[in-house]
């Protein structure tokens, strides 16, 4: 039998690499209790498996020393650097333009008045409304075989930019154009709104009023007139027969009494105390302290009435998230109707921007190639005034339509991210579901036959499923 000590170190070690080439370890694959080697005999194995960085020279010392302590388990004998991928660029607020909190207002003489709640993200001209961070480069990393490992740059932040809003040259600040409130509307752009303000009734002798800003109305909304703000609406009585449209958010202190007439339009949140016999929609949510009867009210997130009553019972309720009510129904079995989880207005959307983005490419694509015709006669000298002029105005309207493609992908990547979610519509009921109510689900239905309390309705595995509502 030959003797083991002329047997190459090869023999008993192995050197094994981790996948992402951060970690190697030494193994012995085979063992002998008169086995020994030196640290040139270790040093030489590293170089025929190429490991040259991170080298923990105190292990390999130690092993060379006792290898014996060391046959039962891997160890780890070079410790590459992993890559630092950078961190993304953000969008500094300089106002809190995400926040619901209405807080009461504090007086001189330290009492607090609770009726007065309404609070406005006031901003002058010039006023800095938000600052935009770069995003950071990452740092390459090496593996222990001494490649370079690549780190991701993070990602830029880029700009909503809305009504009376303009950034600076550097497109790193944002600035208000004129003085008004900060306002958020739908898909997520700043503006900044002027505000009209109405101390009493809307009736005749203020007449219907449409604003491109925010309204205040500290009075009620009476049976006919029309509102229409591009900003927010906030009316401290209640809404008759009337219509009312903002392109932010709508609250109102009383209630809504429809009359089967007019609607209530928001492109963000609608906050109301009851809504009866009404036409609601909103881009976001509806939030309901009382009760929701007999009214058709559509939510493209969630349609939540918990407070006092909670109770909806009777019309049809739609929302693409969520539905939550203490009471559903009554004992006489008056039909209610909930679709939950699919917003029509989003896949009309999705269909309209892709229509969009293949019409602008193909515009794109045309005005590339005139302005490489415009190129070749440029440097050929041959390019007159008029020529110049027309190279000049399509190089603009090329950036202008890469702008509005880049600005149409990003919304449909986050529609179609939101249509994947449907399947997490849920209707929940804090006390009793009474029979006569209807669930629908994409194309699902589910009657309720019977009277239940503190249940939840969602889909799963093809169905839509009753589970209680802890």
């Amino acid at each position: 039998m030959p003797d083991k000590r002329v047997l190459p170190v090869e023999y008993y070690l192995s050197i094994q690499v981790s996948d992402d080439k951060l970690c190697a370890y030494l193994q012995f694959v085979n063992t002998s209790d008169d086995f020994a080697c030196s640290r040139e005999q270790l040093d030489q194995l590293l170089v025929k498996n190429h490991i040259v960085h991170g080298v923990k020279e105190e292990v390999l010392d130690q092993i060379a020393l006792n290898p014996a302590a060391y046959f039962e388990q891997p160890v780890l004998i070079a410790e590459g650097t992993a890559p630092v991928n950078g961190k993304d660029g953000y969008i500094q607020n300089v106002f809190n333009l995400d926040s619901d909190q209405k807080k009461p207002l504090e007086l001189e003489d330290g009492r607090v008045d609770f009726k007065e709640v309404y609070s406005l993200n006031n901003a002058l001209k010039g006023q800095l409304i938000a600052r935009r961070v770069l995003a950071e480069e990452g740092v390459n990393g090496r593996a222990v075989t001494g490649e370079e490992l690549f780190a991701k740059s993070g990602k830029e932040a880029r700009f909503r930019t809305g009504r009376n809003v303009v950034t600076d040259l550097e497109n790193m600040a944002q600035y208000a154009a004129i003085d008004g409130v900060v306002t958020k509307t739908d898909k997520e752009k700043v503006n900044v709104f002027p505000i009209y303000e109405v101390t009493g009734d809307v009736d005749y002798s203020i007449g219907n009023i449409d604003f491109v800003g925010s309204i205040v109305i500290r009075g009620s909304v009476l049976n006919g007139f029309k509102i229409r703000a591009a900003g927010d609406i906030r009316v401290t009585g209640g809404i008759e027969a009337a219509e009312l449209e903002a392109g932010g958010s709508i609250d109102i202190g009383a209630g809504i009494l429809g009359q089967n007439k007019g609607y209530v339009k928001a492109g963000k949140t609608i906050k109301s105390s009851f809504i009866q016999d009404a036409n609601v929609i909103a881009g976001e949510d509806v939030l309901v302290t009382q009760s929701i009867m007999h009214s058709n009210v559509k939510a493209g997130r969630n349609v939540i009435c918990l407070g006092g009553k909670g109770l909806i019972v009777g019309g049809l309720i739609q929302a693409g998230d969520l539905v939550s009510a203490r009471t559903v129904g009554n004992s006489m079995a008056t039909a209610t109707v909930f679709e939950v989880g699919v917003v029509p207005e989003l896949r009309n959307e999705l269909i309209e921007l892709k229509n969009m983005v293949r019409t602008q490419t193909e515009n794109i694509d045309k005005t590339e190639k005139a302005l490489v015709l415009l190129n070749q006669l440029a440097a050929a000298g041959q390019l007159s005034p008029e020529k110049n002029a027309l190279r000049t105005k399509l190089t603009y309207t090329r950036k202008q339509a890469l702008d509005e493609v880049n600005s149409s992908k990003d919304r449909l990547l986050e529609i179609e991210k939101m249509l994947e979610n449907t399947e997490k519509a849920k209707v929940e009921v804090a006390g009793t579901i009474y029979p006569g109510c209807k669930i629908v689900m994409g194309r699902y239905t589910r009657f309720v036959r019977d009277a239940v309390s503190r249940v939840l309705f969602h889909f799963f595995e093809g169905e839509i499923t009753m589970s209680p509502n802890d």
